[in-house]
């Protein structure tokens, strides 16, 4: 094979934030909007990249000289995963990659790992590498980490790489297990609405970082490796230092979300039970792990006040998306009320759309 077309996803998180670095669980469903990646294998040793949405601004590199590179910005993602799959001695002679990313950018919905897997699998692919779907996740986690400088965890990527079509993926990350969860909102007459409230988020610019540290810091407090291993919340209380209690108390409780989320949806209740979990994660989120801001927590409390069944922020925090469980008849006058809402605010109108559970990344041609 010389060249091909792979496509990976973004994705919305139905619950479960800021848990996978804490080895706790989650349930990410993939997204329709991908990221687009057209390569071709070469032999002269080098790796060249470019993007739709960046004309004009493609690298050229020496995949021996990646390490040291003086590359920035959009770049060092795909690059980053052609310098983890060289340093994990993988044979890549040098390679072509075109980018194309439909998944907004800054939203919260994952636009970086999509990126990252629609690489990874390409590079797989290409040069027939011996590398499984667990393998392209940790590939695209680590170039995140160490060629980015973003401190996430692997939610991201495993969403992006084993999410299928009309199914929630549930991500046990203490266990590094994962099941897939029937998901069918269409069913029982239900939409998930996604709103972009177009204040993009930097994960690379600290916080996220520290967030994650002071969860290391409140697990070392309790005694224990990470704060998956406590069930009871009223553990917290042992921890002295207020923030770092409040950071232990939304991860457990988010955890517990999780298994209640999925409690209910293996039990084939009525979906619209899941409505006051997603809004309570939110209020975590917003008191506790102090992540939120005036425009996703506007879009909560529009979205709610206009019938939604519960809401809340999605993905890294401090901008991004909100998610809404809404009735099909209903979603226009939600999101039409939450457009309302930001105008009355002066803040930026924010897009929309309804999230479909969708397949995992792939070859397409």
């Amino acid at each position: 094979m010389t060249s091909g077309v792979w496509v990976a996803p973004g994705r919305v998180n139905i619950i479960g934030e800021h848990t996978d670095y804490n080895d706790g669980y989650a349930l990410p469903i993939a997204v329709p909007q991908v990221v687009t990646c057209t390569a071709g294998a070469t032999g002269d040793g080098r790796a060249r990249v470019s993007s739709r949405q960046h004309p004009g601004e493609s690298v050229n590199v020496p995949i021996t000289g990646l390490a040291e590179a003086d590359v920035s910005g959009w770049a060092r993602y795909p690059l980053g995963v052609v310098h983890e799959y060289f340093r994990r001695g993988h044979a890549v002679a040098g390679v072509t990659l075109e980018l194309n990313g439909a998944v907004p950018v800054g939203a919260g919905l994952s636009s970086s790992a999509a990126v990252e897997c629609a690489v990874a699998i390409a590079l797989r692919d290409l040069f027939a590498l011996p590398v499984a779907d667990t393998d392209l996740i940790d590939i695209g986690r680590a170039a995140e980490n160490n060629y980015v400088g973003a401190a996430t965890g692997s939610l991201d990527q495993s969403a992006s790489v084993l999410c299928t079509a009309g199914h929630a993926l549930f991500l046990d990350f203490g266990k590094s297990e994962y099941t897939q969860v029937p998901f069918d909102l269409a069913a029982a007459g239900l939409q998930l609405l996604v709103v972009d409230t177009d204040t993009p988020h930097r994960l690379v610019d600290g916080e996220y970082g520290e967030r994650r540290t002071e969860c290391e810091e409140a697990a070392t407090a309790l005694g224990v490796r990470a704060l998956r291993e406590v069930i009871d919340v009223a553990e917290t209380d042992r921890i002295g230092d207020p923030v770092l209690r409040r950071r232990a108390r939304h991860v457990i409780t988010e955890n517990a979300r999780v298994l209640a989320v999925i409690d209910t949806l293996r039990a084939r209740h009525d979906p619209r039970e899941i409505g006051p979990v997603l809004t309570a994660g939110h209020t975590s989120l917003r008191d506790d792990f102090e992540i939120s801001t005036p425009q996703l927590d506007t879009a909560v409390d529009a979205a709610l006040a206009a019938g939604a069944y519960g809401a809340r922020m999605v993905g890294g925090g401090f901008g991004g998306s909100v998610i809404a469980l809404t009735d099909a008849g209903r979603t226009p006058h939600i999101a039409a009320a939450i457009a309302t809402r930001f105008r009355s605010e002066n803040f930026t109108a924010p897009r929309t759309f309804v999230a479909v559970p969708s397949d995992g990344a792939r070859r397409i041609c």
